[in-house]
């Protein structure tokens, strides 16, 4: 690493521990004041031990008795430094580590909050292993200076203190002094340059491990089905033994200096006796004076060397530091209006008006595949919008488009005439819901995942909405009913009841518009018929505030329920109408459905000579066959 990178790096440091100061400065004060005393009274020992051996215990010797008065004064001398010694190490430990964990709670809270912020386009460029070492290995990393960095401002105080003690004392001591503590200061220095680069390579590589090994236990159920163990574990393992190697580089760093920081101070000692010794011939000084100097050089050894923990540990800082600095400074978060809509006021519009959108590519310089042009058409309010389309034609994304995850390039989605990006977030968020493709079910119990702790959610209105989807029946045969857990993303659900269940707690928020991308396909398509059924007719029968549907469809059963047919092609609305309409008039919609209805029922076929599942005794849990 040249010199000028190490300047610039640790130049970068020092303003990361600025920031920690600035942000922190009542704590960082009591830390820094606890170090101080700490150093004051190290040096007030020193020289409290040298006038005990010099006025007290050498005559004592010399003159074959012990005057207790003397000695009992001596005593409490040395109890009242320790104790204030004491009190200083408490203050500086305490504010440390408070200072820091409150440093990392702080910048987790933030990242976490940037995360929300970001648009899923953002998240889908960064891999989920790196988004989870940004909120945790590197906050911790960025805050890791600042456990010894009062220590090392008190050691700076109480370095600058025993120099002056030093000439004080004798002009050949102080020499000693300045020949020894510059060079523990150059050595601490060659260490950080040293040790930067190291530092840097092992958080990127902690990242990556993280990455990996947050990828492979993610995707557990493909990499078994494909027997693709063995692959991921020499991968994970690759990138595993690169971190230990960068570690062993640390370490083995660690071990050649640390000697050397060890040894220099005992070195001065050793000097400070040979010129003590010649100096106190000449009578030039005392033996208290000798002996405190000695003393105090000896003590010095392990403050001095926590400037050097402050400065090995900048680089990791700084690579920590850049890491959450590029999430916190990424852009394209969506702006949110004033304008609120009246989430009990029935049925919505929806309205789509010459949208059109494209994703943004991997690479910032190309540019991106357009995926919608000129989407133009209505939910009315109250009513059911089937879209139907092959694949990517852009279905998802219509309705990613229609509940705000992502924003228009051009053209306008309106609720109840309103722009959404003119909607404030609670308003977004309590008339307008969507149940996607993947059912998201959190490590909670039923109760938690359909209520998410929002307010006014009562059981009753839970127990409502998992009648309403077609969920009630399987949620009260589960051992403690709503206050069952049902394991992390649901594992001890089936497919088909996760889906009922996320649909249930879209449902339970009483949206005025629910957006279904292919929401019921793990379900029996006759409860799918019941749910969609049950949906239209909770406008009317008390059930629901009143609900207008967009549901990205496949079955023919589903399409056939909608008031209105929506088929898109290529990211354009080729036709609408009713399903009879389409039919007649349509060759590809015909082709798409008919594709759909013998799929499905080869499906169907396929399940008639399936064995009925066993129901584990152990769970206790009733498992449906979805058939």
């Amino acid at each position: 690493m040249s010199s000028r990178t190490s300047t610039a790096v640790l130049a970068r440091g020092l303003r990361v521990l600025g920031r920690a100061i600035r942000e922190q400065p009542r704590i960082f004060t009591v830390a820094v004041a606890g170090s101080v005393l700490f150093g004051a009274m190290v040096i007030g020992s020193a020289y409290v031990i040298g006038a005990v051996v010099g006025d007290v215990v050498v005559p004592s010797i010399a003159r074959g008795s012990v005057e207790t008065g003397v000695l009992a004064l001596a005593a409490a001398a040395l109890f009242g430094i320790s104790l204030l010694r004491v009190v200083g190490i408490f203050g500086r430990r305490l504010g440390a580590g408070y200072m820091q964990y409150r440093l990392q709670a702080s910048y987790r809270r933030r990242v976490t909050r940037r995360y929300l912020d970001l648009p899923l386009s953002w998240h889908q460029r960064h891999a989920t292993g790196t988004l989870l070492s940004n909120a945790n290995s590197d906050v911790e990393a960025a805050w890791y200076p600042i456990a010894p960095l009062p220590f090392a401002v008190g050691t700076l105080v109480m370095v600058a203190g025993a120099i002056v003690a030093l000439f004080a004392t004798d002009w050949a001591f102080a020499l000693v002094g300045l020949a020894v503590f510059p060079a523990l200061f150059t050595l601490n220095v060659v260490y950080s340059r040293r040790m930067a680069p190291r530092q840097a390579r092992a958080q990127q590589l902690r990242a990556e491990v993280s990455g990996i090994a947050h990828e492979s236990f993610d995707g557990a159920l493909v990499v078994k089905t494909m027997g693709r163990e063995a692959q991921e574990t020499r991968r994970f393992a690759s990138r595993a033994a690169e971190l230990r190697d960068a570690l062993i580089a640390v370490g083995r760093l660690r071990g050649l200096f640390d000697p050397l920081l060890e040894t220099l101070p005992s070195i001065g000692t050793l000097a400070v006796l040979v010129v003590g010794a010649i100096r106190l011939r000449q009578d030039a000084i005392t033996v208290a004076e000798l002996v405190s100097v000695a003393f105090l050089f000896t003590v010095l050894a392990v403050p001095v060397r926590a400037i050097g923990w402050v400065l090995a540990e900048l680089p990791r800082s700084v690579a920590g530091w850049d890491r959450v600095q590029q999430v916190l400074r990424a852009t394209g978060e969506m702006a949110y209006g004033d304008r609120v809509l009246d989430p009990a006021g029935g049925p919505a519009t929806l309205a789509f008006a010459d949208v059109s959108f494209r994703y943004e590519p991997a690479e910032a310089h190309l540019p991106g595949a357009e995926v919608l042009g000129a989407v133009t058409f209505t939910v009315p309010a109250g009513r059911t919008v089937a879209l139907v389309g092959p694949t990517g034609a852009g279905k998802s994304t219509i309705a990613a488009l229609a509940v705000r995850l992502v924003d228009p390039d051009t053209g306008t989605v309106a609720l109840d005439g309103v722009d959404l990006r003119e909607l404030t977030t609670a308003s977004l968020a309590g008339n307008v819901a969507l149940v996607a493709q993947v059912p998201f079910v959190f490590d909670d119990t039923v109760r938690g995942n359909i209520t998410l702790d929002r307010p006014g959610i009562s059981d009753d209105d839970a127990w409502a909405a998992l009648r309403l989807a077609e969920a009630d029946g399987f949620v009260a045969a589960l051992p403690d009913g709503l206050d069952t857990r049902v394991g992390e993303r649901g594992t001890s659900l089936s497919g088909g009841q996760r889906q009922r269940l996320t649909l249930a707690r879209a449902l339970a928020g009483r949206p005025r518009l629910l957006v279904l991308d292919d929401a019921t396909s793990a379900v029996d398509p006759r409860v799918e018929a019941a749910i969609l059924a049950g949906l239209r007719s909770s406008a009317t029968d008390g059930t629901g505030a009143g609900t207008s549907i967009l549901v990205v469809a496949y079955r023919r059963a589903t399409i056939a329920l909608a008031d209105e047919v929506i088929y898109v092609e290529q990211g354009r609305v080729v036709a609408r109408g009713t399903h009879a309409e389409l039919l007649a008039t349509v060759p590809g919609y015909v082709d798409l459905v008919t594709a759909y209805e013998q799929a499905e029922a080869e499906r169907e076929q396929a399940r008639t000579y399936e064995d009925p599942p066993v129901v584990p005794v152990t769970t206790g849990l009733e498992v449906e066959m979805d058939r």
